[in-house]
């Protein structure tokens, strides 16, 4: 990070936690409330997105069904921790079947993801084509999820532990399932980091990028490289519904929202960028929770849904190749 991206991402946060504090009338509770509010936010943007951008910094494939992988793994995750559902692991424990939905439904999203780089291998140098066929694949996979769930929102119900503990931030209580989920979502940051720059396979990936053919003429098979790194990002974004299940619950919709702001949060840290990725979703998760707390004060719900647009317009009005990205 160079001085100037410090400069700017301090000027922006700055200017969101001065509107956030402003907004809330300088109520200390409230704004405390806006701040865990984004952070959070934040955190879920990221496990959607940070799939996205792994999948398309090392292999240059823009992820239209990325948001799918995110909404089955909501529904895999609710329906192992409900009764009467479709799928019936037989454990009475909540704690522990939120568990086994979780890697349930990661194990899932990195099955798809398999069959998905498949579809996709015979088109990689034709990029209209994979933006093509996976929102074609998007729409199959919430169809798929129509015919099996119908249209009707799921709430979750049925908590456990950490989903009803609660704890005191500002004045304020909030359940510990916030912070758990910030604590999941920095660890995989940290953990994709480290796989990326300090292992070896993160060496052959990043080498693979950069000439594919010089990899492979030292025997390293570059397409199940690739493929590791595809299924890594569509487990990643099932992974990430299933964590957020017990607070969005599971709705047909969820995958688009989350998508679109995923896309404005991968170019407005740069695309390809790991670490911007990182970043600008803390940004847009901030700037959700401030607009939003406005919103409500001045009736104006929408201004919320347009906020991670908006904010990636003012970026690249600044800087058209994002806070960390280079030119391509």
């Amino acid at each position: 990070m160079t001085r100037s991206d410090a400069v700017l991402i301090t000027a922006i946060v700055g200017a969101i936690l001065s509107f956030s504090f402003i907004s809330s009338g300088g109520n200390v509770g409230s704004f405390g409330i806006t701040i865990l509010s984004g952070l959070f936010q934040g955190m879920l943007l990221f496990l959607v997105a940070a799939g996205l951008s792994l999948i398309f910094g090392l292999m240059d494939v823009l992820n239209f069904a990325q948001g799918a992988y995110f909404m089955v793994g909501a529904y895999l995750a609710y329906d192992i921790q409900h009764t009467g559902g479709l799928i019936d692991v037989g454990i009475a424990d909540p704690g522990l079947r939120f568990i086994v939905g979780v890697i349930a439904a990661t194990l899932a999203g990195a099955v798809l993801g398999v069959l998905l780089e498949l579809l996709l291998r015979p088109v990689y140098k034709r990029h209209l084509f994979l933006l093509v066929l996976t929102f074609g694949v998007s729409i199959v996979m919430l169809e798929g999820i129509k015919a099996f769930y119908s249209v009707t929102p799921y709430t979750w119900t049925e908590f456990f532990g950490i989903r009803e503990a609660q704890f005191t931030f500002l004045g304020q209580n909030f359940t510990q399932y916030r912070l758990f989920v910030l604590a999941v979502g920095f660890a995989l940051m940290v953990g994709i980091s480290l796989l990326l720059n300090r292992t070896r396979i993160g060496i052959i990936i990043r080498a693979g990028v950069q000439d594919r053919e010089m990899v492979s003429a030292l025997g390293i098979n570059v397409q199940t490289v690739f493929t590791f790194v595809f299924t890594l990002g569509c487990a990643v974004a099932a992974f990430g519904g299933a964590i957020a299940a017990p607070f969005l619950g599971a709705t047909i919709t969820m995958g688009t929202t989350y998508l679109v702001a995923a896309i404005a949060v991968i170019v407005l840290g740069g695309l390809g960028s790991y670490e911007g990725t990182a970043i600008g979703a803390m940004i847009v998760g901030l700037a959700l929770a401030a607009m939003q707390q406005f919103s409500i004060t001045i009736n104006q719900p929408v201004l919320a849904s347009i906020t991670p647009m908006m904010l990636l317009i003012a970026v690249l009005l600044i800087r058209p190749r994002g806070l960390f990205g280079q030119e391509r």
